[in-house]
């Protein structure tokens, strides 16, 4: 189940965050997000990928969807990025994500199997975005972020792009994710 839960930063690190709002309802997360710039749509997740489906017939399986966010000749690259609990860098990857980061362009994502953690830090506000399949969010260039996709991950989400060299982050050294919850502890919780 897609959800969001939103926290006030608190006032020192050795604060624990408090959540002020939890919410499963996908208007009312589309509303709070897009009250804070970023953009969140539900979409049919419909076609079955084959275990070990290579990114050409991903991008095949879902043409409609990549045709109908490149419209208008917005984001015209893309790619689909899959992971599984037995990927060999699936630890240095999740690390990596972990880490607070910013993009020179918007953060966009469709996610088609599984599911991932964003974490947005916004002013004073943290909001954690579970994305489930069906879920595209588009992040706005500079939202500082990261993104926990579990200790074994199993997901796979279409990739939008204005640069064609793709994924490009600048990352902020703020430890800040650190004292949030992580995707297993979210879901843990998210009954």
């Amino acid at each position: 189940m897609t959800l969001l839960a939103l926290y006030r930063h608190p006032a020192t690190p050795q604060d624990p965050p408090e959540p002020l709002l939890r919410s499963s309802d996908p208007q009312r997360i589309a509303a709070e997000l897009a009250a804070r710039g970023i953009r969140f749509q539900r979409w049919p997740a419909r076609a079955r990928l084959e275990a070990g489906a290579e990114q050409a017939s991903i991008l095949s399986a879902y043409a409609d969807e990549v045709a109908r966010v490149q419209e208008g000749g917005a984001y015209p690259s893309v790619d689909a990025i899959r992971l599984t609990p037995d990927h060999p860098e699936r630890g240095a990857l999740r690390q990596k994500f972990l880490a607070e980061h910013i993009h020179a362009e918007d953060e966009v994502r469709f996610f088609v199997e599984g599911c991932g953690l964003f974490c947005l830090h916004i002013g004073e506000e943290v909001l954690q975005v579970l994305c489930e399949a069906g879920d595209w969010i588009a992040v706005p260039a500079g939202t500082r972020h990261w993104f926990d996709m579990g200790p074994e991950p199993r997901f796979c989400a279409l990739r939008f792009f204005h640069n064609p060299e793709g994924w490009v982050a600048r990352f902020t050294g703020d430890a800040i994710a650190e004292r949030y919850p992580l995707l297993d502890a979210l879901t843990a919780t998210a009954g």
